[in-house]
């Protein structure tokens, strides 16, 4: 562990060891231990606390090397994903933005499914790692904003999430959102009633979510009412039933002209 906590001192840069200890960290990577895997990581996440400056230089190394983490196949329990993503949000702060868009896409990717873990640390994790990287879209703002229509009804739900770290996450996660999306409604509504320090009163929330929705993307209705639908399923009782509050809302919302998109059956079967 000694040199771990090494790479989180500016000592590291004194003594000229960064480099021959990052090559250490990178490959231990492919070690066979989980933990061994996992606390390279935390090795090389710890050098934007430690050696700030020096991160911008091995920036993409880096990174890619937390993107080796996320993508790491053999950690049932996800010990070295979520380090890698601790590891992310330390390091995004000091990295060149060129560095970031190069994986902009895949780390989104990778992430996404987290958004539905059964470990909280995993959730709140992926959601505020998500939520962060919306500051680096400018430039891929197409690509970028599918991930964030992607990830839209998952983090509105989970604002209805059991844990309130998680609550917290999406929060912020959505505040970040907000502008990238094209809806200055929708975008102030986020800033102002997701405030970490304002209770929401989730239903007029939802309402009013949903009827910038259908404003501003009205043809989104039937692939917004479809993710809805997978979490009739879910393990906590508060998002099973947000879930076709928030398909009411849509319908209620959506123009006659994009009515046709609701399949009756679908909504009647649930599935």
């Amino acid at each position: 562990s000694f040199p771990l906590q090494l790479l989180s001192s500016n000592v590291v840069t004194d003594l000229i060891l960064l480099e021959p200890m990052m090559d250490n960290m990178t490959g231990r990577q492919k070690d066979s231990c989980t933990l061994v895997r996992m606390l390279a990581l935390r090795g090389l996440g710890n050098i934007a606390t430690g050696s700030p400056e020096k991160v911008r230089k091995h920036g993409a190394k880096l990174l890619a090397s937390m993107v080796n983490g996320l993508d790491d196949r053999d950690d049932p329990q996800n010990l070295v994903a979520l380090e890698a993503m601790a590891g992310l949000s330390k390091l995004l702060a000091h990295v060149e933005e060129r560095d970031v868009q190069a994986l902009l896409l895949h780390i989104a990717i990778r992430i996404r499914p987290f958004f539905d873990s059964e470990q909280p640390d995993l959730r709140r994790s992926s959601i505020t790692l998500f939520g962060t990287l919306t500051k680096f879209s400018e430039g891929t703002c197409d690509v970028f904003f599918e991930q964030i229509l992607n990830g839209l009804v998952t983090l509105l739900l989970h604002l209805q999430d059991p844990k309130p770290e998680v609550v917290r996450a999406c929060k912020f996660a959505l505040r970040m959102c907000g502008p990238s999306m094209g809806c200055e409604g929708l975008c102030d509504m986020f800033l102002n009633h997701l405030r970490d320090d304002r209770t929401l009163h989730y239903g007029e929330f939802m309402n009013n979510v949903c009827k910038h929705l259908m404003q501003s993307y009205p043809e989104m209705l039937n692939r917004l009412i479809s993710t809805n639908l997978f979490y009739f399923k879910s393990s906590w009782a508060d998002i099973r039933a947000a879930a076709p509050m928030f398909i009411g809302f849509l319908v209620l919302h959506v123009d006659e002209d994009n009515c046709q998109q609701v399949d009756l059956d679908q909504l009647i079967s649930g599935e």
